[in-house]
Parts: C-alpha cells; sequence; structure tokens
C-alpha cells in the first residue's frame, strides 16, 4: 500500500461548527473530555497540547531562525529542490491558499501564495522560519501530521489556538527514498483548504516530490528500520514497507548496533534471558532472510550485508550535536517498547537516559514540558521538579508542574 494511501480520520466528515467549537471551549475552560464529538486524531492532540502546556489563547509560535541563517538552512536542507514542484502543483493553478514546507521539527522552511491571506496567517505567525509543530502551537494540521506520521485535515474549531479557528489547513509528510522523515507539505487558508480536494493535491504533490527526490539521490537508497514509538517494527526498502514480527526487528536492530556480526550463541544471550538454543535462532535468521533478502548475509558470523539506517541515528545525532530540542523530536518514543530482549532493553533504557538527561540539563522550560508531557516523563519526579524550577513563575507550566508535583507525593505516601 502507498505510504499516502487514506488512512481513516485523515479527511474530517462534514460536522457542525458549533459542536466541534463548544467541545473546543469545553475542553479548554473545564477539561471536559470531547468523547466522540471530535474526531479522535484532534482529541488526542488537545490532550498532548495541554499536557505540553500550549496557551490556546496566545500561541506564539518562535521564530528561532531568519534572514540568512534561514536561506543557508533551506538550501541545505533535502527539501530544498521542492519549491518549484508545490509552486507548479499547488499555486499555479491559482487557488486561495498558502502553501507551506517545514523540515522535520516543524519549522517553516518556505511559505509562498495568496497574498491575500499572507499578511493575517503573518499575523498568527505562520511565517519563515516558525516553529508549527504540536509543542510549539498545538493542534494544527502540520504539527499534527508531524506527531502521527500521517495525512492530515485540520478544520476551523478543531485547531487548539483560538487565534487560527478562522482556517482551515491540510498537510501531508515527506520522506526521502529510505523512509526517513524529511518534513511536511502544507496548505492553508479558507474554504478552498477545507475541501477534500486540499488534502488530495498535497498528497499527489508529495508523491511527486518524493519521486523527485528518490530519482535524484545517485546511491542506491538503503534499508531503514523503525524501531522508535508506535511505528517500531517497520521496515523501509527499495521495495516498499513492511511490518516486521517484534523478534525480527530486534534481530535487525541487534545486528544494526553489531556491524562485525554475533554467533548463534551471542545473539542468543541478546535476545533472550531464558536459554534459547542456537537452532531456534538459526531458524528466526532463516525465516528473516526470506523477508529482507540480501540485507543479511548468508554465512555466520549473522551480519547485514550493508548498513542499517534506524531513527535512533537521528536522536543519537542530535545529542552529538548538543541539540535537545531536536533530540526530543526524532525521539517518538521508547525503543520496541514491547521487546523484553536483554540486548534490547539495555540500549532502550541508553538512549532514554540520554535523551531525558539532556532534556533536564538544558534547563528549557519548553524542552523540560515536552518531555514531561509524554508517557515516560508523565510519573519522572525530578522532571516535574526541574519543570517547576525552570518555568516562569505563575505560567501555566509552572503551576501545572507544582499541581503534578503534589500528585506524585500523594501516591509515593
Amino acid at each position: 500500500m502507498s505510504r499516502h494511501a487514506r488512512e481513516p480520520h485523515d479527511a474530517p466528515a462534514p460536522a457542525a461548527v458549533g459542536v466541534v467549537r463548544a467541545a473546543h471551549e469545553r475542553f479548554v475552560t473545564a477539561g471536559d473530555d470531547p468523547g466522540r464529538q471530535v474526531r479522535p486524531v484532534v482529541a488526542d492532540s488537545w490532550r498532548r497540547s495541554r499536557r505540553v502546556g500550549v496557551d490556546p489563547e496566545q500561541p506564539v509560535p518562535p521564530v528561532d531562525v531568519a534572514g540568512r541563517d534561514l536561506t543557508a538552512l533551506r538550501d541545505a536542507h533535502p527539501l530544498s529542490g521542492a519549491v518549484p514542484i508545490v509552486r507548479r502543483l499547488l499555486l499555479e493553478p491559482g487557488p486561495s491558499w498558502v502553501a507551506a514546507l517545514s523540515d522535520e521539527s516543524g519549522r517553516l522552511l518556505w511559505v509562498d501564495g495568496d497574498r491575500t491571506l499572507r499578511r493575517p496567517l503573518d499575523g498568527v505567525g505562520f511565517v519563515e522560519g516558525a516553529a508549527w509543530g504540536e509543542h510549539a502551537v498545538g493542534t494544527n494540521a502540520l504539527g499534527t501530521a508531524l506527531a502521527t506520521r500521517r495525512p492530515l485535515q485540520v478544520l476551523g474549531s478543531e485547531h487548539w489556538a483560538r487565534a487560527v479557528h478562522p482556517w482551515s489547513c491540510a498537510a501531508v509528510p515527506l520522506h526521502d527514498a529510505d523512509g526517513r522523515l524529511l518534513g511536511v507539505l502544507d496548505v492553508t487558508g479558507r474554504e478552498d483548504a477545507a475541501s477534500w480536494m486540499a488534502l488530495a493535491l498535497v498528497r499527489a504533490t508529495v508523491t511527486a516530490v518524493e519521486a523527485t527526490i528518490a530519482a535524484s539521490a545517485g546511491a542506491p537508497p538503503t534499508a531503514r528500520l523503525e524501531v522508535l514509538g508506535a511505528h517500531a517494527g517497520t521496515l523501509h526498502t527499495p521495495a516498499g514497507r513492511r511490518r516486521l514480527t517484534c523478534r525480527h526487528a530486534e534481530i535487525l536492530l541487534l545486528l544494526a548496533e553489531h556491524p562485525a556480526g554475533l554467533r548463534g550463541d551471542e545473539l542468543a544471550v541478546l535476545l533472550s534471558e531464558s536459554e534459547l538454543s542456537e537452532v531456534t535462532v538459526r531458524a528466526e535468521i532463516s525465516r528473516l532472510r526470506r523477508l529482507v533478502g540480501p540485507l543479511l548475509s548468508e554465512s555466520r558470523p549473522y551480519r547485514l550485508t550493508a548498513p542499517l539506517q534506524t531513527d535512533v541515528d537521528g536522536v543519537r545525532e542530535a545529542l552529538a550535536l548538543g541539540d535537545p530540542g531536536a533530540a526530543l523530536t526524532s525521539y517518538t518514543g521508547p525503543m520496541l517498547p514491547r521487546s523484553a530482549s536483554p540486548g534490547v532493553a539495555r540500549l532502550r533504557d541508553a538512549l532514554h537516559a540520554e535523551v531525558r538527561s539532556a532534556a533536564l540539563a538544558s534547563r528549557d522550560p519548553g524542552l523540560v514540558a515536552r518531555w514531561t508531557a509524554g508517557d515516560e516523563g508523565a510519573d519522572d519526579w525530578q522532571a516535574w521538579q526541574t519543570l517547576a524550577q525552570v518555568a516562569p513563575i505563575g505560567s501555566a507550566a509552572h503551576l501545572r508542574a507544582h499541581t503534578r508535583l503534589a500528585q506524585l507525593d500523594r501516591t509515593l505516601r
């Protein structure tokens, strides 16, 4: 199935505007769960937006890069060649909307389109260099498409921030030939952007951009394994995308971490705390080889015949560069969370500790709040204590941190 094939709830069915607006009002002011009054993907995003402390009244998308720095960033980005394609397919036909390309963190690299809409959109911070991830402005098609890794349309009062309620948007993630997330293509406007055709056109444009990127890559695409969060256990190869069993994902991850290869007995120890025979390991390897073909060597020790990229690489690269914000963006969840493999558990715990330490050590209220907003940070007493210390006194994040610390203290008594 195509990466951009329609998934449930990516484009909303018509709904009474007043019903969604009322559900948003009750959720924001009283915390009433929206239930079935809004789409699940929107309700989940509202909950994330509230947990991370985005102010629905006055979100201020941070613009942390501009001018020559933005130009250099855009020119160096893999999506730099996408602008002519986007202009031709999404803007030259003359629709009443604005198109935008973001990087993988949600920062807007390029914005263009209907000039009568640009000025009011500038007023809500929809400008080049601004961060439009969920952690910055709450529910919106671009940021929520990044958070969920799927195409999405958000209409009117489905947005978290009231200032964006007059707008509708449609967004689709962009990937390279290896399946690595590069960014998002978005269109934002009024009625035109709210139509089903908007999302269909964005999908088609993304397909064209990805084909161009793949054709210009030069070297044959390599395989890439996703092992973090909801998409853990997904293998991307030139032949397409394949969901792996937990055991097969464990084996590929462990072999990627040991490029020199592993003997059968070494792999058995890393895969299971109980005694695992080499015969069992050999049988699993045989089944896996039928799935991945020449990526897995025929000889022993078991090893990969080519480098296997994983989404862990992006997290480690960001940490090595001293960029905890990028590390948090790349860290979409625990490594193979269902795995009981001792080898995987050690890798999982080490990565968790490194990302957590980087977020807390940054002393940045936004980054610490992002850590506490995730499942791994929800009960992290030290993280909440850090947030209470670094958040501005009286801010929503400061109050939320003290409330959560009191709850945790009661639980620990």
